[in-house]
């Protein structure tokens, strides 16, 4: 009876090895990509700021993101050394890895959808120089990291 009402393990069990089924057990719905968005180009790092997103995600769902994340060793959370009572959350070196992929998305989407707000001057300059916006934007990432998390 107990071993019934046991917790269901967090790890789901992979149906296939196919690394975009894989992918998509990770990443594959709405608000995960757009939490790594703000972490990656919007420069958030606290709960509240996740929330503040013009997309209006919910309470619930963002808590249960960033835990996924967490455990997926994408995103990493710490006490905030300024105000004990805040996390900061930063992509981990696992989560940066994700950059090129997101690079891609909004190329595709900037191309496919007439009403895109990505401003002109990165579409373009992400189009003819794609390793130099990767390596610039790593650089900011690392930047903020704590020393010892690098």
């Amino acid at each position: 009876m107990l071993e019934a009402m046991a917790k269901p393990s967090s790890k789901k069990c992979r149906r296939t090895g196919c690394p975009i089924a894989f992918t998509l057990d990770v990443l594959g719905d709405r608000w995960t990509l757009l939490i790594i968005r703000d972490l990656t180009f919007m420069g958030k790092r606290y709960y509240g700021e996740f929330l503040d997103s013009g997309e209006g995600i919910a309470t619930n769902v963002l808590a249960d993101r960033l835990s996924r994340l967490e455990s997926e060793g994408i995103v990493s959370k710490r006490v905030d050394p300024k105000d004990q009572k805040k996390y900061l959350y930063q992509l981990t070196n696992k989560g940066e890895d994700l950059l090129p992929v997101l690079l891609e998305v909004i190329l595709w989407g900037a191309t496919y959808d007439p009403k895109t707000a990505a401003p002109k001057a990165f579409i373009d300059r992400l189009k003819s120089d794609r390793a130099a916006v990767i390596k610039e934007t790593l650089a900011q990432l690392r930047a903020k990291k704590p020393k010892e998390s690098k």
